[in-house]
């Protein structure tokens, strides 16, 4: 029997082992590929944290020492990968002019400049032209690739990888793999490709915007650009680079444009200016914009203001009821609470997108259920009173089962002799709750409510969906009365003409910090109700 037990253990070791060292390896090849991957697009600081990863791994579980760090550093991975970068990036980002119109770097945006200024030039050579994206890659918002076939394979020749080339933002190459694989029409219009999906007409269509801008490289100062959807001509450009004065010419109209807060803008003064500008760090810009600027800082108090007040509000109000609501139906001599219980938590179940939808079509004016069975004719959503009192009272709506169900588990665990206690000592009802109840209640609950604070100072959800930040008075657009800060960066990050990720992250870093102060204060407050136990 021990034998047989040796045995048993031995290969139970092995199969250990076995399954050990292979996980390490495939976690080493995954983060080898990943580091291949940065190391191709030139990102030596994410080749350098992949690295260390996989020293860790190896020094963690290749070894056994460090055990508390093998449960640790699964934990510490997701925190840095979920919580830690997303805050880091953001903050990153608050300091640049990053948005639309400033994606890209200063060559990248001259090269988009010059190629969408390329015009046919009589006698130029004509293309067959099929739009595509490379395989893996969404066709709504992937690469564009041009098919290009020339001429003579049009005409009938023998199709072959010399004959198609593939167009790309870096220039003209040859389509490569076994001709066999190349499907064309009767036009020499390429239908498959090898490496490609082929766009039809109306995915093409689509991405109409994309093309406009997209233009090949084949020379200096000439590119191929697309005329229409099945052809694409060369031609030469309009604009012109000069790297020594650092400007931009235009030959069409003889105007020079020099670069101006990261776009190239007329040098006479006009105003005018490309569309396609660049990335580039601003310093402070975003923040002082936020103290400086008049109407966005008259409109960032005010939004902070009801922030506050929203926050407050709901914890008090949420907190008040369902507390009220545990305390009726812990009273043991209440029949079906487990019933009534079940009935009140339904709020909480509910999505939050379906419970919001429902309550806006309720405080519709004209045909909303409440102005209806109230006799009222109260413009809940049209006014910035009743639009704030709207938002209340469905947020009230949401969040009173969760209060109600972690005071009703307080309730439970307060010892009832405590209360017998009291009572004996001739305290009233009302005394009992207030001086015993209570200060009890809050010990569990202080720290959820602080939690609630916060959730609710960035409750984007509710507030999008029932007001979307409105009503906007007095022509402001950009801040609307019911409008948290987080609505309001969301606005001014994705909406508009020409959203602003740089400026909406400096507004999201003001968040971080106004939070962080508030509740800092609040979690040290909590710990004198410790004492209460």
């Amino acid at each position: 029997m021990d034998e047989l037990s040796e045995q048993r253990g031995g290969t139970s070791r092995i199969g250990f082992l076995a399954l050990k060292w292979g996980s390490i390896a495939i976690a080493i090849a995954a983060l080898f590929w990943v580091a291949t991957a940065m190391a191709a697009k030139g990102w030596t600081f994410g080749v350098i944290v992949v690295a260390l990863l996989g020293t860790a791994v190896l020094l963690i579980y290749g070894t056994q020492r460090a055990v508390p760090m093998k449960y640790l550093l699964p934990g510490m991975l997701v925190m840095a990968g979920l919580q830690i970068w997303p805050m880091v990036f953001t903050a990153g980002i608050a300091f640049t002019n990053y948005g639309d119109g400033h994606l890209f770097s200063k060559e990248t945006a001259i090269q988009y400049i010059t190629a969408n200024s390329v015009r046919e030039v009589p006698g130029s050579t004509r293309y067959t032209m099929s739009i595509a994206v490379p395989d893996g890659q969404p066709k709504e918002t992937g690469d564009l690739v041009f098919l290009l076939t020339q001429p003579q394979a049009a005409a009938g020749d023998p199709p072959g990888a010399p004959e198609v080339t593939v167009g790309t933002t870096e220039g003209l190459r040859p389509l490569g793999g076994n001709p066999a694989d190349v499907a064309l029409t009767a036009t020499g219009k390429v239908t498959k490709a090898p490496g490609y999906q082929v766009l039809s007409g109306r995915e093409a269509n689509r991405r109409s915007k994309d093309l406009a801008s997209f233009a090949v490289p084949t020379g200096p100062d000439r590119g191929i650009k697309a005329s229409g959807l099945s052809e694409a001509y060369e031609g030469a450009a309009t604009v012109t680079y000069d790297p020594a004065t650092d400007l931009l010419t235009d030959k069409e109209t003889n105007r020079t444009y020099r670069a101006g807060n990261g776009r190239f803008v007329a040098t006479d003064g006009s105003g005018d200016s490309f569309p396609q500008g660049w990335l580039e760090g601003v310093g402070l810009n975003n923040f002082t914009r936020v103290l400086t600027e008049d109407s966005l800082r008259t409109g960032f108090v005010g939004a902070f203001i009801w922030n506050i007040a929203f926050a407050g509000l709901t914890v008090i109000g949420t907190f008040v009821l369902g507390m009220l609501i545990a305390l009726l139906f812990n009273d043991p001599r209440l029949r079906g609470r487990g019933l009534y219980r079940s009935l009140l938590i339904l709020p909480y179940a509910l999505p939050t997108f379906v419970t919001a939808l429902v309550w806006r079509g309720m405080f519709n004016q004209d045909y909303g259920l409440i102005n209806n069975l109230t006799g009222l004719n109260v413009d809940w959503l049209g006014s910035s009173g009743g639009a704030r009192a709207a938002l209340l009272i469905t947020n009230l709506w949401l969040g009173f089962p969760y209060m109600f169900l972690v005071c009703t588990g307080a309730l439970q665990s307060i010892p009832s002799d405590v209360k017998e206690a009291a009572r004996i000592d001739g305290a009233s009802g009302v005394q009992t709750l207030v001086r015993i109840t209570m200060p009890l209640l809050l010990v569990a609950v202080g720290p959820l409510l602080i939690a609630t604070f916060a959730f609710n100072f960035n409750n984007f959800s509710v507030v999008y969906l029932l007001t979307k930040g409105g009503p906007f008075e007095g022509g402001q657009t950009d801040i609307g009365a019911t409008d948290l800060l987080i609505t309001m960066a969301y606005r001014l990050a994705f909406s508009g003409s020409a959203p602003n990720y740089g400026f909406a992250a400096a507004v999201c870093v003001f968040i971080f910090a106004v939070t962080a102060l508030m509740i800092l204060p609040s979690f040290r407050a909590t710990r004198a109700l410790e004492e209460v136990n």
